[in-house]
């Protein structure tokens, strides 16, 4: 447990982590069911829905798996690694393979770390370094990032070239455990877009491309701002009280502080902790505090939400 907590956070995490709901995790596994359940379902049911009403189901459930994945690298819903490994390994969402995401997203929460290009593998920022090195066209586009729009439109082609590029070197290398990783995941991709070729009424081109793609885009409309450069390591992450439709979408990640601060905390307990000490949290973050993603459309559908270039690294 964190020692800056104080006793009455403490006693309410301990609390709940002992209850029926902590001990047994069942609303991660009824999720869990619900998504391998409603993904293989609207398979078939695709062609009496159509194409698009059934893409437009399919986005939502992605970005609902890839919350769900984050919460199986946390350590839910079991205490073995290589379970919860195997029961987020699906690529329903295709492009980012789980245990990729996994290490990445672990070195993430060194806190010391958080927004320092170079150290924070989820930076969305350059160093004075590269900034200087970096072309107009390439300035321009992270300009375009820093919006709302730019985030959901370019965020996931973005994302995806970094990936590939810094993959295909961990190849050229011969690196075992990238070639052993990429194949296992190219293999589950072939087999999951052979049964939306058998069984559904969408081509693999529509999945990939206009479920996918799209999926991965809103999915990083929550880290659009949950993270800003600042001095002191705790006030570097977000609070973003979102309204209950997108704090179910991203499993209350939006409360990103709570989250940062006790990472063992399932999803469905982070609201609670948050209401009950709010006060606490906020003075913890410096009030870096956002009323919800209705409020960062407003204000940064066209103004940049701060520089790509970070200001002390």
């Amino acid at each position: 447990m964190p020692h800056y907590l104080d006793d009455a956070q403490r006693e309410d995490v301990q609390h709940l982590q002992c209850t029926f709901t902590g001990r047994t995790e069942w609303p991660t596994w009824l999720l869990l069911a619900m998504v391998y359940g409603g993904w293989t379902a609207l398979l078939p049911l695709s062609h009496a829905l159509g194409v698009w009403p059934t893409t437009l189901l399919l986005i939502p459930l992605l970005v609902l798996w890839l919350s769900l994945q984050h919460e199986l690298l946390h350590g839910h819903p079991t205490r073995f690694p290589w379970l919860n490994k195997l029961l987020g390994y699906a690529p329903f969402a295709l492009w980012y393979p789980y245990t990729l995401y996994r290490d990445s997203h672990l070195i993430h929460h060194r806190d010391h770390d958080l927004t320092l290009p170079g150290l924070d593998p989820e930076s969305r920022y350059l160093s004075d370094r590269h900034w200087q090195r970096s072309t107009r066209w390439h300035r321009g586009v992270l300009w375009l990032g820093k919006t709302v729009p730019g985030r959901v439109l370019v965020g996931a082609p973005l994302g995806l070239f970094g990936l590939a590029r810094k993959e295909l070197a961990r190849l050229g290398r011969g690196d075992r455990q990238a070639w052993l990783m990429w194949l296992t995941h190219g293999l589950c991709s072939v087999l999951l877009m052979m049964l939306v070729a058998r069984f559904s009424a969408l081509s693999v081109l529509h999945y990939v491309f206009l479920v996918s793609v799209p999926a991965v885009g809103l999915a990083m409309l929550r880290s659009f701002y949950e993270h800003r450069p600042h001095p002191l390591p705790e006030q570097r992450t977000v609070i973003n009280e979102a309204g209950r439709l997108w704090s179910l979408l991203f499993l209350n990640n939006n409360l990103h502080l709570v989250h940062h601060d006790l990472p063992g905390l399932p999803w469905y307990f982070i609201p609670r902790v948050y209401q009950r000490h709010r006060a606490q949290w906020l003075l913890r973050s410096g009030h870096f505090l956002v009323p919800g993603y209705g409020a960062l459309l407003r204000r940064h559908g066209l103004a940049p939400i701060d520089s790509p270039r970070h200001p002390f690294a």
